[in-house]
């Protein structure tokens, strides 16, 4: 009967493989406590755990954690890499380490539901972070940002020429064309004083008679 030390052990190594992104298997046969506390700093920068494990014990937590699949990567002294966050920045980690220290032998992952070979999970790390990806498609959506309001401006400065044009073909006001003045009526108005003038001479000529 497994001891509660066990047990625990257990469901510890089953929650951390169901919090990870990616799981890194290693080999790590004469790899120093120095070299391994190296190992854990370089991976601990890019969000991953690096932990020795026994076999038994992580055989049963990843059967809990319906990870039943890498139990053919467990052969030998094993060393995992819980990479909590981004699974190629993480890779890209191990890969490294692997070159400074020959110890540490790459046997295989699991990543997006699937269990890798050492091969395949060397390439992962040939891939590029998820970072360099959002920079890649940030740059791209800037770029066509600016491509849009270039062609806006565009389609705007042809919309203000084109009325510019409509309003010049526009025929000019009645009042503008023939520059006679507005008031017509008060030009008019102005001869209402010789007509007093003549009624005054009629008066006078019949105070003659």
């Amino acid at each position: 009967m497994p001891s509660a030390e066990k047990v625990e052990k257990v469901k510890e190594l089953a929650e951390r493989i169901r919090g990870s992104q990616a799981l890194l298997l290693t080999g790590f046969q004469g790899l120093s406590v120095a070299d391994a506390t190296e190992v854990r700093r370089a991976l601990a920068e890019a969000d991953a755990r690096f932990s020795v494990v026994k076999n038994t014990l992580f055989k049963r937590a990843a059967e809990e954690a319906g990870l039943a699949e890498l139990e053919r990567l467990l052969e030998g002294p094993t060393a995992v890499t819980f990479a909590f966050g981004d699974p190629v920045a993480a890779a890209k980690r191990v890969v490294d380490a692997a070159k400074r220290f020959p110890a540490l032998v790459l046997k295989g992952a699991w990543v997006e539901g699937r269990v890798l070979s050492a091969e395949d999970a060397q390439r992962l790390a040939t891939l590029e972070s998820r970072e360099a990806l959002l920079a890649r498609v940030a740059g791209a959506l800037v770029a066509e940002l600016a491509r849009a309001a270039y062609a806006f401006q565009a389609v705007q400065a042809r919309f203000l020429a084109v009325l510019e044009a409509y309003r010049a073909k526009l025929p000019a006001e009645p009042g503008a064309a023939s520059g006679e003045p507005a008031g017509g009526e008060e030009a008019g108005g102005e001869g209402a004083p010789g007509e007093g003038a003549s009624s005054s001479g009629d008066e006078g000529d019949e105070g003659k008679e």
